[in-house]
């Protein structure tokens, strides 16, 4: 597909019957989950920067642009990035973040409110500024972008959900296509969001939920964030551990990747 066609068919997505996009952490993990039928992929800010070694929140923005390159250049389906504050407090940075993403291959990208340097959620007027101008970049580029905006309150300890709620409103007042709350604690959260907006909310899922439910309650987009990354680490280390302690080879029976991973 061309990026236009990307942008197009995800675009649609947000339009149509409720979906799941997984949050691939490098190229081949990508390639994976393209491979198994998932219809658009996004990044996990998280994941990726485990990849490095490091810890969440402390990538570069040139680096992220590879990540994404590397990514989009490994599969044919839409890819949205976690472009975490936006790579700076001011409305610029969050659009020079989007141009840059986009050149890299994105037809969408989420920016959340969080104030990374400060350790504070911003203002939710500066916030909507941050978010209009992420808009706004998105809307020059020659082909469809959807802009997601996030509301970081239960992810940094203020799990206030009216405030999420007046957050989401003001993001989609300035423009945002899709809305997002990550780590709500109860479906009910999510239907109380979904009765107070009208766009596209995507949710993050919970263990002790299905996606059945989360698409009952309101999401129309379901993401794993750097869960499914965290699966797979914890799958290498409990296998690496019986080799270590008992010697066991019996763990590294897994079958070669198929070929549509690799083709």
């Amino acid at each position: 597909m061309t990026q236009r066609e990307r942008g197009e068919r995800f675009r649609a997505l947000h339009a149509g019957e409720p979906f799941v996009i997984p949050n691939p952490w490098d190229a081949g993990s990508a390639r994976a989950l393209a491979a198994l039928g998932f219809p658009a992929l996004a990044t996990t800010s998280s994941g990726f920067a485990f990849t490095l070694g490091r810890a969440d929140g402390a990538v570069t923005l040139d680096e992220l642009a590879g990540h994404v390159l590397a990514v989009c250049d490994a599969v044919d389906v839409p890819v949205s990035v976690d472009l975490e504050n936006g790579f700076g407090p001011a409305p610029e940075d969050a659009a020079a973040a989007i141009a840059r993403v986009a050149e890299a291959g994105a037809v969408g990208a989420s920016i959340e409110d969080w104030d990374r340097d400060e350790g504070s959620l911003y203002g939710i007027e500066e916030a909507a500024a941050r978010v209009a101008a992420a808009v706004e970049a998105a809307r020059a580029l020659p082909f469809p972008f959807t802009v997601t905006a996030r509301a970081e309150g239960f992810v940094r300890g203020v799990p206030d959900l009216d405030d999420v709620i007046a957050r989401l409103r003001a993001y989609e007042a300035a423009g945002a296509d899709v809305l997002y709350a990550p780590r709500l604690d109860r479906l009910d959260q999510v239907a109380a969001i979904r009765a107070a907006t009208g766009r596209p909310l995507n949710v993050l899922a919970r263990p002790q939920w299905t996606v059945a439910e989360a698409v009952a309650a309101g999401a129309q987009r379901v993401s794993v964030g750097g869960l499914l990354a965290w699966v797979a680490y914890d799958a290498l280390a409990r296998a690496a551990t019986r080799i270590r302690d008992d010697g066991d080879l019996s763990v590294l029976r897994a079958a070669p990747p198929p070929e549509s991973w690799l083709a």
